[in-house]
């Protein structure tokens, strides 16, 4: 208005015709005094009704936000009942039909969004949802495949030093024989492939063996007496009747991790671990599943509409070859794949997700974890890129649009903040002016105010306020923590929350003030993100991989909970549906697989590796990577006794099934046999059993306690009477031995489960159901596979099941076959699986 006015002016000034001016202003008379004083008074008045007209945009803004808001939080709530209901008339018509239901799904009938699915897949409640199987990377329902125009010109990025390589896991010292691997970003990396042809197995009728190769090295594998005649190595075997259903998954992913916490309007808090979405329903203790990533989630974003979620992964292999990173795009409702973006775009693994917020969320901002930490912006609905460009040589942790601009994006991280604006398909970056403010080595986080300031948090424990529109600081909090500020979220209210380093929850209000702390303890670690629940509740997920729930003014108390360092160990309760985990973090956890919850955990001196409950249940043997282990009482977890046998890790302890005898395998190449006595309370050493010439990796004691069955790192199968430590070599003796329980990869009633090309090593765990009819493994691969027990036919099939991302390091049956418990090496997680 002011330009006008001044156009008005100088058109007086050059002319004796009357000046006409739209609006309130009126023509001035001739004089020059009049003129100038006429002038300032308008500026003035036009100043007051720039700032009058400012305001009320942005609360319009505001208001409208809010409404917005209410339409989606009423859309979430519709679907959510529409999936009940759905699920409610499944189950009935399941009931009365005792049958599949051929009902068509509600949800694909209501207008909340077109949908691109056939058909709407609905998870049983409880069950989590997504079965067992990963859905292809193509998604379900009509998704198309492109993804972005071929022809468009991308980025050209610094070499990633053969990122691939960077990523594969690589075996540390001699490899298996450590059963310990080197970290890895994508930590299903195994390293290899499945792909050399080996020997078939040869059966010899007369002997009544099958000698099978692994490595080129024959293993010669004797079978029961009355087996022999019907035996044909040429038959095939049949898949199991029985398949999993994954029921539960305990842990969460805070240790590198950042926003990856939200609570959608069902009441279902979104998190990931490994390669699974939980959808965690607090209230009523039930968890869904989203299954459709092969390897670790490290970022994730929910859309305005608090219904789309996109999820983004790390690179990898796989037995079957390499796994590219990418983003889904996926329905939390029906858990269906909506759309799978940058499939050969992205390099190493997604870094930061962020769905925009005024333009109804049509575009989404991903930043991988290249050299050149590339960011792109893409039409996700049509798998479109927008534009790309390069945004750091350094690490980036956040990225996201401004809330009321969806041509804005700013990003952080080490040594830099930038603001992009995306104008004719180009990004132009505008640099963070820090100017007189000492510069931070990392900028961690950033989130927006309703008046559309940018926040950020950092390394130096500062808030800093960028005022909107510009690059430059509006306001400084200086020390809002000690140490450095990992999440800031702006609440509903207006209230600001921060929380770092020092394990301080802080709440600012408008003006940056602070209005109260509250301190997490210390068991619980340092905050790694920060979201607002429902009413006056916010959750908090930590570095020691923690999701707690509480008030600003409160105590806050763990939801989901796990280990925090690579997990090997597993036993289950012989009468009782408990579990307990144990690792590399020293922490040994007693679990409830009913109510799914943490019994009791116990910090241990050394890092653990194996476990095994007595048969009474009274008391479980825990050993560790130092030669050292343990006997703790399961009610009080007082311990109960302390022994050392050698230097080295010990790989399996295994209770006989009469609780008489315990027999510990270490990486010395012995095994230490134990008497037992006062039901696992009292320990006397009965001797060593010595003849591999390897470590040893697995045990099984015979039905009558009386014999011992081994395998080693070089693939040789032993036989030993405990009792005296002795080595049984006779074959008579042995074949027709029946045997409690079945751990030892290698035997002839288990021989069917090595894949064609394995190199002995793929295979970590093994265990047959109570009822001896099925068998399970865990592999290299982040696989769990179920088999047909016995499983004595060559390359017997499987149903495969995906979740874990890392070397499946542990498998094992709950003591009434209801449901497995598998454990994932370095993705931490542990997985419950049910049987149906």
């Amino acid at each position: 208005m002011s330009d006008c006015e001044g156009q008005t002016v100088e058109k007086r000034e050059s002319s004796e015709e009357p000046a006409h001016v739209d609006g309130d202003l009126q023509a001035c008379p001739e004089s020059e005094g009049c003129r100038d004083g006429g002038s300032r008074t308008d500026d003035s008045a036009s100043a007051a009704s720039s700032m009058e007209v400012t305001d009320r945009i942005a609360s319009l803004e505001q208001r409208v936000q809010m409404q917005e808001d209410e339409i989606q939080l009423l859309k979430s709530a519709l679907a959510d009942v529409v999936r009940r209901l759905n699920l409610s008339e499944e189950q009935q018509a399941l009931g009365s039909r005792r049958g599949p239901t051929k009902a068509r799904p509600m949800i694909a009938t209501l207008p909340l969004r077109p949908t691109v699915n056939n058909g709407t897949i609905l998870p049983k409640k409880g069950g989590g949802g997504g079965g067992g199987t990963l859905p292809s990377p193509s998604g379900s329902g009509s998704r198309k495949d492109n993804n972005g125009p071929a022809s468009k010109s991308t980025v050209r990025r610094t070499n990633s030093n053969e990122h691939v390589g960077t990523l594969s896991r690589k075996d540390s010292g001699d490899s298996k024989g450590n059963r310990t691997r080197a970290g890895s970003t994508g930590s299903n990396s195994s390293g290899k492939r499945s792909d050399s042809k080996q020997r078939d197995p040869v059966f010899n009728a007369e002997e009544g063996y099958v000698k099978m190769y692994l490595k080129g090295r024959p293993i010669t594998m004797y079978m029961p007496k009355d087996q022999v005649d019907g035996y044909c190595l040429e038959a095939r075997a049949e898949l199991p009747c029985s398949k999993l259903k994954l029921d539960w998954v305990y842990g969460y992913r805070g240790r590198d991790c950042r926003s990856n916490l939200y609570l959608l309007p069902t009441g279902e808090t979104v998190y990931f671990i490994a390669s699974v979405v939980v959808l965690f329903n607090v209230d009523e203790q039930l968890q869904r599943h989203y299954t459709g990533h092969t390897d670790d989630i490290k970022c994730l974003a929910v859309h305005p509409d608090k219904i789309t979620i996109a999820t983004g992964q790390v690179a990898g292999t796989s037995s079957d070859g390499k796994l590219v990173p990418h983003v889904r795009v996926w329905d939390s409702v029906s858990l269906n794949t909506l759309h799978v973006l940058g499939t050969g775009f992205f390099d190493r693994a997604l870094v930061c997700l962020a769905f925009s917020k005024s333009n109804g969320g049509n575009t989404l901002c991903v930043v991988d974890d290249s050299n050149d930490h590339v960011l792109s912006v893409w039409d996700w609905q049509r798998e479109d890129r927008l534009a790309e460009v390069k945004c750091s040589n350094e690490s980036v942790f956040a990225a996201d649009f401004h809330p009321t601009d969806s041509s804005i994006v700013v990003t952080c991280g080490k040594s830099h903040l930038y603001f992009w604006h995306l104008e004719k398909g180009a990004l132009v970056k505008k640099q963070g002016l820090f100017e007189k403010q000492e510069k931070p080595k990392f900028v961690l986080c950033v989130t927006f105010a309703e008046n559309g300031d940018a926040i950020t948090g950092d390394s130096s424990g500062n808030i800093l306020v960028w005022g909107k529109g510009t690059n430059r600081i509006s306001q400084v909090v200086n020390g809002a923590h000690e140490g450095s500020i990992f999440a800031l979220c702006m609440l509903r209210n207006g209230t600001l929350v921060s929380g770092g380093k020092d394990r301080r929850l802080v709440s600012w209000d408008s003006a940056y003030q602070q209005i109260q702390a509250v301190e997490v303890p210390e068991s619980y670690g340092p905050i790694r993100t920060i979201a607002e629940g429902r009413g006056e509740t916010v959750l908090i997920g930590t570095t020691r991989n923690f999701v707690l729930q509480g008030s600003l003014d409160g105590e806050f108390v763990p939801i989901t909970q796990g280990h925090t360092d690579e997990l090997w160990g597993l036993a289950v309760h012989p009468w009782k549906p408990h579990f307990l985990t144990c690792g590399y973090d020293r922490q040994v956890s007693l679990w409830d697989s009913n109510s799914h919850q943490l019994i009791w955990t116990k910090i241990m001196e050394d890092a653990a590796q194996a476990a095994g409950f007595h048969p009474s249940g009274a008391v479980v043997a825990i050993g560790t990577v130092t030669g050292r282990w343990l006997v703790l009482d399961t009610e009080s977890k007082d311990l109960v006794t302390v022994h050392t046998d050698g230097n080295e890790q010990l790989s399996v302890v295994r209770y006989g099934p009469d609780g008489n005898f315990l027999a510990i395998g270490s990486h010395d190449n012995y095994i230490y046999i134990y008497a037992v006595g006062e039901n696992g309370r009292k320990y006397s050493r009965v001797g060593k059993c010595s003849g591999h010439s390897s470590f040893i990796t697995h045990l099984d004691w015979s039905v009558d306690s009386q014999y011992l069955v081994s395998n080693s790192g070089d693939y040789e199968i032993l036989y030993w009477i405990p009792s005296v430590c002795k080595q049984v070599v006779s074959v008579e003796t042995t074949r027709d031995i029946e045997w409690a329980s079945y751990t030892c990869p290698l035997g002839f009633q288990v021989f069917g489960l090595w894949p064609d090309g394995s190199d002995g090593t793929d295979i970590n765990a093994v265990s047959r159901s109570n009822d001896k009819s099925l068998l399970v493994t865990g592999d290299d691969f982040g696989k769990v596979h179920l088999f047909s027990y016995p499983c004595s036919q060559f390359r017997a099939p499987s149903h495969v099941y995906g979740g874990h991302s890392s070397h499946v390091t542990n498998v094992n049956y709950l003591y009434d076959d209801s449901c497995l418990v598998s454990t994932g090496g370095k993705d931490m997680s542990v997985m419950q699986w049910r049987i149906v």
